[in-house]
């Protein structure tokens, strides 16, 4: 059955009387601010039941002056003040009612008679604004002390990298803006609501209109118009009107809550994806380094065989020469290590460097050390996965695993205001504790990470009797295992004993098989990490290290190794280049792009140039 005219009239009339009721509420919306903002959203977050405000206790001077302490008002901090004279007379802003015609009365105060203060009130009063502004900076430097730890504790070495890396804002003046926007938006219900503030209210709204329409086509400062800085002073006029008149405050102030929970939000957001970032580029290979790993292996299979003489390959079993062991799945870090250590010793024909690798940089590495000459040095580059595979079948993971960093956050309990000291620990890996039985033929070798520059000759380590210790390390007692017992199990353990560091480290293998450091190492594996799985090892490297050296670990001079090239911004030039060996533990190694520029010229000092796979590459770190 067909539908009549009528009947088909119908559907627009309901549709067109509904368009009509919307365009009604709209404007009464926008005027009792019900509606969404345009850039703001206008839904309220649900805050805290309890908000305790801040104060600040300063204790009154012993020259008569009275206390400032911040009176909270209703969770708004007023602050008393006294004035300059000695009448005692306190000075408060007080907000006054609104009367029934809605005009704000203001008291009458009558001048006070002006006196000259005794000397003896004024050297007062002096000394109180002295100890205020010293309690003052004190909390000032309190708050920022307790900001850097939240933010090491979060975000680690993402903070002190961004503190050096600010970069001027380009949208300084649009956030300005929107800073006006809000804060009129929060005004011009209540100012619309007063009466005889019909001008100012058709200010307030002209002044936001003109705001919205140049943020909607400006992201930039370079966007914005040349007569902006009119616009940004009448709004500043506006809200200065708006602002000197007596309005209930709890819209205003639920709508600044509401700008103050979306900037900290919008803040922590941008931090957390910065910090992603930054420990991204900190942790993956730069594609220009992969890129150049790729080539070197290519080249590996199409070159003829590259087998070592005969006579290098009785050097890497002899233990009368110098046997240096490097862990690393870098090329040109390892390339680095073993350059600046030939260029540093007396004898660099003594010298043989053992290369652990994984089987996808094998090949290239290879194919690396036999083009390259190291001043007479043997290079014995070893496929540690294969090895392991063929000679410890039963250990698993075979996976190669780099010493490994933790970070640590030192904080004084008897000075908790101090800065907060963030310290990067390297230790043993999973796979240093097979270094015995890969070169069963040696007695002694010095173990060096691949983020280490030899800048002295380190044939005295030879030389160190170490007695019955196994491990010679440099000590670091800012960490001791007291300190760390809920990391440590239930082993048991010496609590005032030093954390240690691995980069440097003279391992005497004889008595490292004497007290079976491997086999106690596989038992406390056993008993502390259930899955064998890569996260757990690496978990629990800081508590197996550091547990199976109990009492074996040789302390080297302190002065050996300067640490710290990785993260810390503050290292004398000087003792950098006096120092003997640089270790640039942490996340900004100096290769990538985010590493310390003035520490890099030490470690690009010892880099191999000019070569045809690193230009093709664009390899220039």
């Amino acid at each position: 059955m067909k539908p009549t005219p009528s009947q088909r009239r119908r559907g627009p009339r309901v549709a067109l009387l509904a368009l009509v009721l919307c365009s009604l509420l709209v404007p009464l919306a926008f005027i009792f601010d019900r509606a969404p903002s345009g850039y703001v959203t206008t839904d309220e977050r649900r805050r805290q039941e309890v908000f305790v405000p801040p104060f600040v206790h300063v204790e009154p001077s012993k020259g008569g002056g009275g206390a400032v302490d911040p009176v909270p008002v209703h969770g708004v901090i007023q602050e008393k003040k006294i004035s300059n004279g000695s009448t005692g007379v306190l000075q408060r802003h007080e907000q006054t009612g609104r009367n029934s015609s809605g005009v704000s009365v203001k008291p009458k105060v009558l001048p006070l008679p002006r006196t000259e203060p005794p000397k003896a009130v004024n050297e007062s009063t002096q000394r109180t604004s002295e100890v205020s502004n010293a309690r003052k900076r004190r909390g000032a430097k309190a708050d920022e002390v307790e900001n850097s730890k939240a933010c090491q504790l979060e975000f680690g070495s993402y903070c002190i990298w961004s503190t050096e890396h600010k970069v001027i804002m380009k949208d300084s003046v649009v956030k300005r803006l929107k800073d006006q926007l809000f804060v009129a938006r929060s005004y011009y219900p209540s100012i619309a609501k007063l009466q005889g503030q019909e001008l100012l209210t058709q200010e307030m709204k002209q002044n936001i209109q003109d705001h919205e329409r140049v943020l909607s086509a400006s992201a930039v400062d370079a966007d914005l118009p040349s007569f902006i800085n009119k616009k940004i002073e009448q709004m500043e006029h506006t809200i200065a009107r708006a602002k000197s008149c007596t309005v209930e405050c709890h819209n205003v102030v639920r709508k600044l809550w509401q700008i103050l929970d979306m900037t900290d939000d919008e803040a922590h957001f941008h931090m957390k994806q910065s910090a992603f970032l930054y420990n991204l580029g900190a942790q993956t290979l730069p594609k220009t380094h992969h890129c150049f790993s790729m080539r070197l292996t290519l080249e590996y299979f199409k070159s003829p065989s590259l087998d070592s003489d005969v006579s290098l390959a009785r050097k890497f079993k002899t233990p009368n020469h110098r046997h240096y062991v490097i862990i690393s799945k870098n090329v040109l870090a390892a390339s680095v290590v073993i350059n600046s250590t030939v260029i540093s010793s007396k004898e660099p024909g003594n010298n043989v460097f053992h290369i652990l690798t994984d089987v996808q940089n094998f090949y290239g590495m290879k194919y690396w050390f036999a083009r390259n000459s190291y001043k007479k040095a043997a290079i014995h580059v070893v496929n540690y996965e294969e090895m392991i595979l063929e000679k410890l079948p039963k250990f698993n993971p075979r996976e190669l695993y780099l010493s490994e960093e933790f970070r640590v956050l030192i904080r004084s309990t008897e000075r908790p205001t101090e800065q907060t000291r963030m310290e990067y620990l390297s230790l043993f890996s999973h796979s240093h504790f097979f270094i015995p039985e890969i070169f069963k033929d040696l007695k002694k070798v010095v173990i060096l990470d691949d983020d280490v520059v030899i800048q002295r000759d380190l044939s005295f380590l030879w030389n160190l009797d170490m007695g019955d210790k196994v491990n010679g390390a440099v000590e670091f007692c800012g960490v001791r295992l007291g300190q760390v017992r809920n990391l440590l199990g239930k082993t048991k353990y010496d609590p005032k004993s030093c954390a240690w560091m691995s980069g440097v480290n003279v391992i005497n293998l004889d008595k490292w098989r004497k007290h079976k450091v491997t086999e106690n190492y596989l038992m406390l594996l056993k008993q502390q990490v259930k899955n064998n799985d890569e996260v757990s090892l690496r978990e629990a490297a800081f508590s197996l290290s550091l547990l199976s050296f109990q009492h074996l670990i040789y302390p080297l001079d302190k002065k050996l190794t300067l640490s710290g090239l990785g993260y810390d911004y503050g290292i004398d030039p000087e003792v950098a280049r006096s120092s003997a060996l640089l270790h640039y533990n942490g996340n900004m190694k100096p290769w990538l792009e985010l590493g310390i520029p003035d520490y890099k010229k030490y470690w690009r000092r010892f880099l191999t140039r000019e070569d045809r796979f690193m230009d093709e590459c664009n390899v220039n770190p």
